[in-house]
């Protein structure tokens, strides 16, 4: 029997080739897993949806694919790489946090101190804040200038918003350093560094070719970070009065974090804690936590406070708990 170019034969061609295209689609998804027996995840394949088939996409304004390894529906969830400062984990503007129990409040601090954000027997991560105290005012305006990444036997991580008089987009407000020494990372979208010399592997990654990026330690923390000046906007709004020529850059935050101790300390940490109930005053415009006195530490990378309870010799030990890539066959 002949058919004609027209007919079934046309017809099962185009089929063909858009079942292959399809495939082909498909195939290019990233697929996640969790590789901590304690995950409802455990070595179950999920693969990323259309609206964000990749863990790292190549455009910065792309929605990524997340797994939690510790959600009970073990699903894929599609996120901005990029901090979400009402989101859950954040710390943002004059330092206003979303605890791990969803509750927003604010710590001040002081200008110049150094404070644990989180401490747990694994790792540690503090911040330095920034500020200034106008003429009147019973207190610091503040903000988070730095972190301090503490974690394995002896390994030190920081990442600092640099000044600026003028704020310019295009020009990046970084500095890293690893280990006392200076970490170059070249500018651009998804350009990296990995270190895993024993203990805990540690990931820096630019989400955008300047003022943008994620610092994970693998299996334990994923912190996305933005590099931001105070705007005038935001200085008329709430009477910063930033003195000309400073424009106060400093880090928006958001801490994503993986199988944390049952005793987690720290400004943000102790809102991890299973039994913890939030003391912040409900239905004001500015619920504020203390701990200053608690969790002030000495230096940025300094692991000692009241109440931090990280143990290098515990760090050596952790497990893979975050979504891995999954290769693909």
């Amino acid at each position: 029997m002949k058919y004609g170019g027209g007919g079934y034969g046309g017809v099962l061609l185009l089929l063909v080739l858009a079942i292959a295209a399809e495939m082909g689609s498909v195939s290019s998804q990233s697929t996640l897993t969790c590789l901590n027996r304690r995950s409802s995840c455990f070595r179950k394949k999920i693969r990323c949806p259309s609206q964000c088939p990749y863990q790292k996409p190549s455009d910065p304004t792309a929605k990524a694919c997340f797994l939690d390894c510790y959600s009970p529906k073990c699903e894929v969830v599609c996120k901005y790489r990029k901090p979400n400062c009402n989101g859950q984990g954040a710390g943002c503007y004059d330092p206003r946090f979303v605890g791990g129990d969803g509750v927003m409040f604010y710590f001040h601090g002081r200008k110049g101190g150094h404070f644990a954000l989180v401490s747990e027997p694994r790792f540690q991560i503090n911040a330095r804040f920034i500020g200034l105290r106008p003429a009147g005012r019973s207190r610091d305006f503040t903000w988070i200038q730095a972190l301090g990444f503490i974690f394995g036997p002896g390994h030190r991580l920081s990442v600092e918003a640099t000044t600026a008089a003028q704020w310019d987009d295009d020009v990046d407000h970084f500095r890293f350093t690893y280990n006392g020494e200076p970490l170059v990372i070249p500018e651009g979208h998804r350009s990296e560094w990995k270190a895993s010399d024993g203990g805990i592997a540690a990931a820096l990654e630019r989400t955008g070719r300047a003022n943008s990026a994620i610092v994970t330690l693998e299996g334990l923390a994923e912190v996305s970070i933005n590099a931001v000046p105070v705007t005038e906007e935001d200085d008329r709004i709430h009477n910063y009065r930033i003195p000309a020529g400073d424009r106060f850059v400093h880090l928006e935050v958001q801490f994503r974090f993986s199988g944390l101790s049952p005793g987690v300390e720290g400004v943000l940490g102790r809102t991890y804690q299973p039994d913890y109930v939030s003391p912040a005053k409900r239905g004001v415009a500015m619920p504020v936590l203390g701990g200053e006195d608690k969790y002030g530490t000495a230096s940025l990378l300094s692991p000692t406070c009241k109440l931090c309870v990280f143990s290098p010799s515990v760090g050596q030990e952790t497990s893979i708990n975050l979504a891995l890539p999954v290769a693909e066959n």
